[in-house]
């Protein structure tokens, strides 16, 4: 079995938050080089809204107990919940309230995607007992 204690889970999350900010900043800077404002405009949100996402989680999975099992479970359903709600609520806000540049806010969404399986990846125990990363 799997497990993880609370200051890990919550350095964890700290980082995949802070990773996700740092990918939608260069998601940004880089739309605004090489498109326009509104590109720019678009990969910060797309990108905001995916870490926005990740924090909603990572607030609610932290606010269960770790010393009780099924309420660490129910607490990690509650925040994945959480979070395609949030995704999928803001999407709706942004395409129905402002024009954006399609591809940059799904590439800064995809971007930042990325970075949150990497880190779920890099905490999980390799095969045979080792910490990757």
């Amino acid at each position: 079995m799997i497990g993880i204690d609370l200051a890990n889970a919550r350095r964890l999350v700290l980082h995949v938050v802070l990773g996700q900010a740092l990918v939608t900043l260069l998601a940004v800077v880089a739309s605004a080089l090489l498109a326009d404002a509104r590109a720019a405009l678009s990969a910060g949100l797309g990108g905001g809204i995916s870490t926005l996402a990740s924090l909603t989680m990572g607030v609610l999975i932290l606010s269960g107990s770790s010393a009780d099992p099924q309420r660490a479970v129910r607490a990690f359903y509650a925040g994945e919940a959480a979070k395609i709600a949030v995704v999928v609520v803001l999407f709706v806000v942004v395409l129905k309230t402002i024009r954006v540049d399609a591809l940059a806010m799904l590439g800064a969404y995809i971007a930042t995607f990325v970075v949150f399986w990497v880190a779920l990846a890099n905490a999980l125990p390799a095969p045979g007992g080792r910490q990757i990363g």
